[in-house]
C-alpha cells in the first residue's frame, strides 16, 4: 500500500498541527510504502515572497523532522524538486473538465474570502492529482476539508485512464475516524485564523503565557469542576499519561484543584510531552546542509517513482 501526503509550509506548526495530522504521518510510516512532500508549488497560491517561502520549507521541513519523520522509513522530498509533477499537471489539466473544478469548494470559498482569483488557485486541484497520481498513490490520508479535492483526483484519473487508456490506480481518501479536535487557549478550534494557537516550538515563557489564558469558566477553588466541558483538560489529556490523567479528573471532579493549579500541570505536561522534539529539531538546524541533502535524496528517491510513471503517460498521449 502506497501512502502520499503533502505539507504546505504556510507558517510555524502549532499543537493542532500535531495531534491533528502530524503525529498520523509519522505512525503511517511503519504501515506501508509513504510518500510525504513539502508543498512549496502549491504554497505559491498564497506565499508571494521568495525569502519567507525558502525559510518557511527550511523549517516545515525541520519540524517534521524534528517529530519523527525518517528518512529511510519514507520517501520525504520538495514537491519542487520532482519536476515531473507540473509536467503530469499539465497532461492532466486538457482531460479535466471545467465545470470539475468550478465547483470546488475550497477555490469558492477562498473567492468569497476576496482572495485573488488566480489560475494557480483554481488549478490547485489539478496539481494536487499530479501530486497523488505521479506516485502512483494508493491511499491519500486528508482532513475532511481536503476530501473534495481527492475526489476530483479520482475523477481526473478515471477521466485520463478513459482517454488514453489503464494508466493510474484510483487512490483512496483516507480520514480518520476519529482526529483530534485540539482546543485553542480561547475554546475555539487551534488555527492561526484565530490566533489562539501554542506553537510546538515556541519559547517556555510564550507557552506558559498563552497556557496561564486560556479560558475556563468561573467556578471558585473548592468548587467541582467538569473535566468533560473545560479546555485546559481537554489540552492536558493529549499530553498527560494515563496515571496523571486519571488523578487529574479525579481532582476534578473532587474539588481538589483549580483551574490555576490545573493550568500548570498542562504546561508542566506540554513542556515534557515536546521537550524531546525541541531539542532534536535545535540539533538539526545547526546544520541546514543535512536538511537539504534530505530533501534532494528524498526527491531522486521519488524520481525513480516517478520517471517511470512519466514515460508511459508521455507515450500515451503522444508526446514521445
Amino acid at each position: 500500500m502506497r501512502i502520499l501526503s503533502g505539507i504546505q509550509p504556510s507558517g510555524t506548526l502549532h499543537i493542532g498541527n500535531y495531534f491533528g495530522a502530524m503525529k498520523r504521518h509519522v505512525e503511517q510510516q511503519a504501515k506501508g510504502d509513504a510518500f510525504y512532500f513539502i508543498a512549496d508549488l502549491h504554497a505559491l497560491t498564497t506565499v508571494q515572497n521568495a525569502e519567507a517561502l525558502r525559510s518557511n520549507v527550511l523549517n516545515q521541513s525541520l519540524d517534521y523532522l524534528a517529530v519523527g519523520f525518517d528518512p529511510k522509513k519514507c520517501t520525504f522530498y520538495r514537491q519542487s524538486d520532482l519536476t515531473e509533477v507540473t509536467e503530469l499537471a499539465w497532461y492532466l489539466s486538457c482531460v479535466t473538465p471545467m465545470g470539475l473544478l468550478e465547483r470546488c469548494h475550497s477555490y469558492k470559498d477562498k473567492v468569497a474570502k476576496k482572495l485573488i482569483a488566480s489560475h494557480g488557485l483554481f488549478a490547485y486541484p489539478v496539481l494536487m492529482a499530479a501530486d497523488i497520481l505521479i506516485v502512483r498513490a494508493d491511499v491519500v490520508p486528508v482532513g475532511k476539508d481536503q476530501k473534495q479535492h481527492v475526489e476530483v483526483t479520482r475523477d481526473i484519473a478515471l477521466k485520463f485512464n478513459n482517454t488514453f487508456g489503464e494508466t493510474f490506480p484510483i487512490p483512496e481518501v483516507d480520514i480518520a475516524k476519529e482526529v483530534a479536535v485540539v482546543p485553542g487557549i480561547d475554546g475555539q478550534k487551534m488555527s492561526k485564523s484565530y490566533d489562539n494557537t501554542i506553537g510546538i516550538f515556541e519559547d517556555e515563557g510564550s507557552i506558559k503565557k498563552k497556557v496561564m489564558s486560556i479560558k475556563t469558566d468561573s467556578k471558585n477553588l473548592g468548587e467541582s469542576l467538569d473535566p468533560k466541558n473545560c479546555n485546559v483538560f481537554d489540552l492536558y489529556k493529549l499530553v498527560a499519561s494515563a496515571a496523571d490523567l486519571k488523578r487529574m479528573e479525579a481532582d476534578y471532579r473532587s474539588g481538589a484543584i483549580g483551574y490555576g493549579d490545573a493550568k500548570k500541570r498542562l504546561l508542566e505536561a506540554l513542556l515534557s510531552y515536546f521537550k524531546p522534539f525541541k531539542e532534536q529539531r535545535a540539533k538539526l538546524a545547526k546544520d541546514p546542509a543535512y536538511i537539504e541533502k534530505v530533501l534532494k535524496e528524498g526527491a531522486s528517491k521519488a524520481r525513480a517513482t516517478a520517471s517511470k510513471v512519466m514515460e508511459d503517460v508521455r507515450k500515451k498521449v503522444g508526446v514521445k
